[in-house]
């Protein structure tokens, strides 16, 4: 498979959200925080060779599994590639993913210390992000 050329063009914040929960933890307790991450994409309506994807971290109390807080971090990046085939245009997606990746971990990082609580840092990953960037994907127009 050809190296797909691709640029980052720019890089918006959809949402940032902090939430307190009022929970007691004993001194030494551990919570497992167990973040939710996801990705959309969808094409440019303008252009065959942009699209959008949108990468979304969060971390949600539940009943089952109570959390000290809540936390929501959603950014759009727009990129611009040079894919034709449909192998191309998953591989702009998987890149493009691996491109915005950092800067998802590190708005939740910095969220989460300027929130005056232990900062969550996403672990790096080894390889791709997403499991089903193994297989296909399907961007939506």
């Amino acid at each position: 498979m050809n190296k797909v050329n691709l640029l980052l063009k720019g890089i918006r914040i959809d949402e940032l959200s902090f939430k307190m929960n009022n929970m007691r933890l004993e001194p030494d307790a551990k919570i497992e925080m167990k973040p939710s991450i996801t990705r959309q994409v969808r094409g440019a309506n303008e252009s065959d060779k942009v699209c959008f994807i949108t990468l979304s971290v969060k971390i949600e109390s539940t009943q089952e599994e109570p959390k000290p807080f809540d936390v929501v971090v959603t950014l759009t990046g727009l990129i611009e590639s040079d894919a034709v085939t449909d192998s191309e245009k998953r591989e702009t997606v998987i890149e493009g993913t691996a491109i915005l990746f950092p800067y998802l971990r590190s708005t939740l990082t910095s969220l989460t210390a300027t929130a005056m609580t232990p900062p969550i840092i996403l672990p790096l990953p080894e390889g791709v992000i997403f499991p089903e960037d193994k297989d296909n994907i399907e961007i939506v127009n």
